[in-house]
C-alpha cells in the first residue's frame, strides 16, 4: 500500500484528552501538525449515535482513537460507526486505536450456558471494516487470536519500569514486585525482570463474582516494599485487600500500578481510605475528577507510546521495538531521569 502524506488521527467521545495528547506527540515526532480530522459524533434524541467526517478521507491510513470503557456499549458503537464510515468514505485502511479493550473479561467460558463476549465484540469490530488493532494489555493475551486482522498489543510494563526506577531510585533493593492473583503471575513476572526484583503471589479465593472469600501470600514478603501488579482495577475491592494482607503479612509498605484504571462505584473511595501509599494507573482511560482528585492516585500518560507505534504502523516498522528500554526511554526523555 502506498504511504499517504501523513497519518490521520479521528477521535470518538470517549477519551477525547488522551487523542489529543497523541496527536500533540506526533506533531513533535513529525515536525508538521498532526491534528484530529473534524468530525462530529452525536446522539439522537432516542441516544442512536450519528457520525460525520468533515475532512475529505479518500486513500487515507485513518485510525481511530476510541477506548471501549463504560459506557462500554456506546463507544463500541460509536467505533464502528465512525470505521464503517470512513470506510464508506473510500479511507485506504483503518486502523482502531484501542487503548483499553471492553468485554476482555468474558474471553472464555467459565460457566456452563454463558458467552465468549470478547470474540463477539471482536467479530463485530472486524465486520464494520476495521483492517488493524492497537491496543494496550489485553486481559488475557490469546484474545489477539480471536481477530482474523493484525492485532498489535503494547504493554505498559515498560512505562512502569521506567516510573519505578525513577520513583523508588533508593530503594530498588527493597521492593517486591506482587500478583493479586494466579492468573496475573505471568504479567507481574514481566515487570519483575525488568526492574530486577523478585516475585510474589496473593492467592485469592472468590465465592462469586466480586467478592473475594480468602486470600493467602506466597512468597515472603517481610520488609518489603510490595508493588501490586495488575491490568485493571473496577471496584479496588481486591486490591484493597491484597494491601491489607501483604502489611499482615510483614511488608513495609505496598504501592500499585494498574494499567487501565476503570474506577467503577467505590473504588476510589475504597483507594484513598486504604493502606496503600500510592496507586499508578495510566490514562487509557479518561480518568475522573474523582481519580484525579485523589491524594494517593498517580497518572503516567501513554501518548509517547501510542504515538510512536501509530508512526511504526504507518511506516511499517516494528511496533515490538517498543517493549525495550533502550526505544521507550528516549520516548519519555525528561519525565523520567536517572542522573
Amino acid at each position: 500500500m502506498p504511504r499517504t502524506s501523513e497519518p490521520k488521527l479521528i477521535s470518538g467521545n470517549a477519551n477525547m484528552p488522551l487523542a489529543k495528547a497523541i496527536a500533540r506527540r506526533m506533531s513533535l515526532h513529525r515536525g508538521v501538525n498532526v491534528g484530529l480530522v473534524d468530525a462530529r459524533v452525536e446522539r439522537f434524541n432516542d441516544g442512536e449515535i450519528f457520525v460525520e467526517v468533515y475532512e475529505n478521507v479518500r486513500g487515507e491510513d485513518m485510525f481511530i482513537i476510541q477506548p471501549t470503557s463504560n459506557p462500554a456499549n456506546d463507544n463500541l458503537m460509536e467505533l464502528m460507526i465512525m470505521a464503517d464510515a470512513l470506510r464508506r468514505s473510500s479511507a485506504a485502511r483503518v486502523t482502531a486505536v484501542l487503548p483499553y479493550f471492553g468485554y476482555a473479561r468474558q474471553d472464555r467460558r467459565t460457566k456452563a450456558r454463558t458467552p465468549i463476549t470478547a470474540k463477539m465484540v471482536a467479530n463485530m469490530l472486524t465486520g464494520s471494516g476495521i483492517e488493524r488493532i492497537l491496543t494496550m494489555d489485553l486481559h488475557a493475551a490469546q484474545i489477539q487470536g480471536f481477530f482474523d486482522i493484525p492485532v498489535d498489543n503494547l504493554y505498559a510494563s515498560p512505562i512502569f519500569a521506567l516510573d519505578i526506577k525513577d520513583a523508588f531510585k533508593d530503594r530498588m533493593d527493597e521492593l517486591m514486585v506482587v500478583s493479586p492473583d494466579v492468573g496475573g503471575v505471568a504479567r507481574a513476572r514481566e515487570l519483575a525482570k525488568r526492574i530486577n526484583s523478585p516475585l510474589a503471589i496473593v492467592d485469592k479465593r472468590r465465592e462469586k463474582a466480586g467478592e473475594v472469600a480468602e486470600m493467602t501470600v506466597i512468597g515472603d514478603v517481610k520488609g518489603k516494599t510490595c508493588l501490586i501488579v495488575d491490568d485493571i482495577c473496577d471496584t479496588a475491592g481486591t486490591l484493597c485487600k491484597a494491601a491489607e494482607v501483604l502489611l499482615e503479612n510483614g511488608a513495609k509498605e505496598v504501592h500499585s500500578y494498574i494499567t487501565h484504571g476503570v474506577m467503577s462505584g467505590p473504588a476510589v473511595e475504597r483507594i484513598t481510605n486504604s493502606v496503600m501509599k500510592s496507586l499508578v494507573i495510566t490514562d487509557s482511560i479518561a480518568p475522573t475528577s474523582a481519580v484525579k482528585k485523589a491524594s494517593n492516585i498517580r497518572i503516567v500518560p501513554t501518548a509517547p507510546m501510542f504515538a510512536q507505534a501509530i508512526l511504526n504502523i504507518w511506516n511499517g516498522t516494528s511496533v515490538s521495538s517498543l517493549f525495550e528500554a533502550e526505544t521507550l526511554g528516549p520516548i519519555y526523555d525528561g519525565m523520567y531521569n536517572h542522573d
